[in-house]
């Protein structure tokens, strides 16, 4: 069957290889997680037609572009991120003319689309991997991932003592094909994920091929999984003492973040350089600090990486200015917009993050002072849209929706859920699907339910329920991304100044415009610094001073 491809994006009016402006410097862009956005068909599972169905929403949001999580061909071991075919689309998502009639339409709309990548490991059941394993020992495919004799007497023991991400040995021995225990093989994620050897050449050729086969179809740029893992250090170390809650890559190892992976990125840069429009390269990045964040997005490399560190930081205004001026300092040299990220699939919504004390992490199981949680969450949500770069908007968090910290654990489909240790296994808080309208057993997600159970008090919180409503968050979000788009001072540059404020506030000029937060739980009266233009909460200005309400943003063009 022929099939008819989407045109490419037309992007902007500079399409220059290697030019360092272009839509993506400020864009704001919506991540969509497939399976909880919107169902098409009625399975209870969300699919690529119901987010085709969905696209005039986020249009009406304002967003610039739409970061759609894995839908390839997957057993869905860990949410799709075990891809056995990159080149298909997973049948509870639909077909790859669904995919294409997605790409149409979103161009159609003025919106583009990126697609995740996953390129550090495959899935257990990929062709190449089932055939390592077929093959036995001296299979040549087992070059392509890193398959190693066990340590001990009899090889069982594993080959070093790296640790998953999910908990327990990073490593999984193999049966051969006549029964006898065999060699064993990496996964720095669940046994499902083995990781691609990258000193293969076949490997780097395949991704290649990945990549065009996706920018032929029309996307306009890749989000890349695990970005910092692809090269592992030479001979595969052991680690040593270690804490474990660093190996998502807040500390140096062996396993991320090794230099050899930018070689990786200026090769694809190429490519992407070849095409029109303007196509992205965006990191997912754990590193120690934002200086080596941006080593990922010097000039012949990627575009973007998400800042992670901004992601973790408290309601703290000292903090908060802290990260905002290293993260600006750390991309200006090599000509990266920062980017700015609140909430994502792998974390707890800052809704409640922000309603329980500081320093419980990213991975939270109180729901916490939710109405608290909420102010704090719309006060963050301006601060983050008022700033230089680009700003990433988890679907639902434009809702206000929190965390559902009581999913039943029969309910629970995290895979690190079921280890005993790693990671806390609670993103499926965060994955529940979003509710559409007021009432159904749904709320609107499809007609057959949902693949996570929904609370009962979502209807109050819909789509339907906050359009139009004045004050709503949905409404708030739809008029700072207005503001942002239409206002100079919005999103482009690099460079903030920070104003006099008193202690627990932060005042931030931009060009015609000034924003004050207020961290604190307790108004403070603080210089009215121009023209009203919109506020996370209810305010009252009056003269040449005014009372900032307690964990409150307000906006001014001056």
């Amino acid at each position: 069957m022929t099939q008819h491809l989407a045109a490419p994006s037309t992007g902007t009016s500079d399409d220059a290889p290697g030019h360092r402006t272009g839509w993506w410097q400020d864009a704001v862009i919506y991540q969509v997680y497939p399976r909880s956005f919107a169902d098409g068909n009625g399975d209870g599972m969300g699919d690529l037609a119901g987010v085709t169905a969905r696209l005039p929403y986020l249009r009406d949001l304002g967003v610039d572009a739409v970061w759609l999580s894995p839908f390839y061909a997957s057993p869905q071991a860990d949410a799709g991120y075990d891809v056995a075919d990159y080149r298909a689309i997973d049948p509870m998502f639909g077909t790859l003319l669904d995919a294409d009639a997605l790409i149409r339409e979103a161009h159609g709309l003025g919106l583009r689309i990126i697609v995740d990548l996953v390129p550090n490991h495959s899935s257990d059941q990929h062709e190449w991997f089932k055939r390592a394993l077929a093959e036995g020992p001296g299979s040549a495919l087992r070059e392509r991932y890193h398959f190693r004799p066990g340590k001990g007497a009899d090889g069982e023991l594993p080959p070093n003592d790296w640790e998953s991400i999910f908990g327990g040995p990073a490593w999984t021995r193999t049966t051969d094909p006549d029964g006898t225990p065999g060699e064993w093989y990496l996964h720095l994620f669940a046994p499902e994920q083995p990781d691609f050897n990258w000193e293969h050449p076949a490997v780097a050729d395949e991704f290649r091929s990945i990549l065009r086969f996706w920018l032929d179809m029309g996307v306009d740029g890749f989000r890349v999984d695990v970005a910092h893992g692809l090269v592992k250090a030479e001979g595969l170390p052991d680690l040593g003492s270690h804490d474990q809650l660093k190996l998502l890559g807040n500390d140096v190892m062996p396993f991320f973040d090794q230099d050899g992976v930018h070689e990786i990125y200026r090769s694809w840069r190429t490519i992407l350089d070849e095409y029109p429009g303007d196509r992205i390269l965006v990191a997912e990045a754990w590193t120690p600090t934002v200086e080596r964040t941006a080593n990922y997005v010097r000039p012949d490399e990627m575009h973007q990486a998400f800042n992670f560190q901004y992601l973790s930081t408290a309601w703290d205004a000292a903090e908060l200015r802290a990260v905002i001026d290293s993260s600006l300092d750390a991309m200006r040299p090599v000509g990266a917009p920062t980017t700015w990220v609140l909430s994502n699939h792998d974390v707890t919504r800052h809704t409640t993050r922000f309603g329980n004390p500081p320093g419980l992490g990213t991975q939270i199981r109180t729901p916490g002072d939710r109405e608290l949680g909420l102010r704090r969450a719309r006060a963050a949500t301006l601060l983050m849209l008022a700033l230089p770069g680009s700003a990433y908007v988890y679907q639902g968090e434009e809702l206000g929706l929190p965390d559902v910290t009581d999913l039943p654990d029969e309910a629970r489909q995290d895979p690190s859920f079921f280890r005993a240790e790693g990671q806390d296994g609670f993103r499926d808080g965060c994955r529940v699907p979003i509710p559409w309208t007021r009432e159904g057993s749904s709320y609107g997600f499809g007609d057959g339910g949902s693949w996570l159970p929904q609370p009962g008090s979502w209807g109050t919180l819909s789509v339907e329920a906050q359009s139009g409503t004045e004050g709503s968050t949905l409404e708030l979000y739809r008029a700072a991304i207005a503001a942002r788009r239409e206002h100079p001072g919005l999103g482009a540059g690099t460079d903030v100044e920070w104003l006099d404020a008193p202690e627990g506030v932060l005042a931030l000029g931009r060009p015609g415009f000034a924003c004050t937060v207020n961290t604190t739980g307790a108004p403070v009266r603080i210089t009215v610094p121009g023209t009203l233009l919109l506020a996370s909460a209810p305010v009252t200005v009056e003269g040449t001073t005014f009372e900032l309400p307690a964990d409150t943003t307000v906006w001014w063009t001056v």
